[in-house]
């Protein structure tokens, strides 16, 4: 008995905390690109192509973290090389955002970046029809509107009822997820690109205070 407290002991003064259950997440990383043209910061935004799914959407460079990668963000990096085409060495990583856990089982990692003002960009067609640019300093002015998405919980049919207090009347909890939009130049930002990118305006007003 002494022998199992002292191992539990042990173990507890050096486990580190993790989110529970992670390992059953997809996790995907992002990158949140900006580059200076004209004397002012844009944010590179990328236009879905056609051949994958939310074709047409908004969004930033990103996907899914693979078993290659050595971590978030090296997976990061490398999405945003495969798909807008740049070359390594017009890139320098600022740091990490706050990461987002979904109700759908992802784990969303964000970073945000710079990217060289005389960058080319060779679009990998497969996953991008085009890119614009958006001022910094105009996003920043900009209040997103907010509309909300209600999620309910519905059990299986077979679920085991007769097992929790209440039964079919049990007292669910629900929530709400306040979905944002940005509209600029005719291009609709919302959904998680717009989660992110209001979290990023956010980091970066604090930076600019010093």
């Amino acid at each position: 008995m002494e022998q199992l407290s002292s191992l539990m002991k042990n173990y507890f003064q050096h486990k580190k905390a993790e989110i529970m259950g992670i390992n059953n997440f997809a996790r995907f990383a992002i990158f949140v690109p900006i580059i200076e043209q004209n004397g002012e910061y844009h944010f590179v935004f990328q236009v879905r192509s056609k051949f994958i799914k939310q074709p047409g959407e908004i969004s930033f460079p990103g996907g899914k973290v693979d078993e290659t990668d050595l971590s978030t963000k090296d997976a990061a990096i490398r999405e945003l090389q495969e798909e807008l085409g740049v070359d390594m060495d017009q890139i320098e990583l600022l740091g990490e955002l706050d990461y987002m856990i979904t109700p759908f089982h992802f784990a969303l990692y964000p970073f945000i970046g710079t990217l060289a003002s005389q960058t080319k960009f060779h679009l990998n067609p497969d996953e991008v029809e085009d890119i614009f640019f958006a001022p910094v300093s105009q996003m920043m002015k900009m209040t997103p509107k907010e509309h909300p998405i209600h999620l309910q919980v519905s059990p299986s049919e077979d679920f085991p009822y007769h097992l929790i207090p209440n039964g079919e009347n049990y007292n669910w909890r629900t929530t709400v997820m306040n979905e944002k939009f940005y509209e600029y130049e005719g291009h609709v930002i919302w959904g998680l690109t717009a989660t992110i990118l209001s979290h990023a305006l956010e980091e970066l007003r604090k930076a600019s205070k010093g």
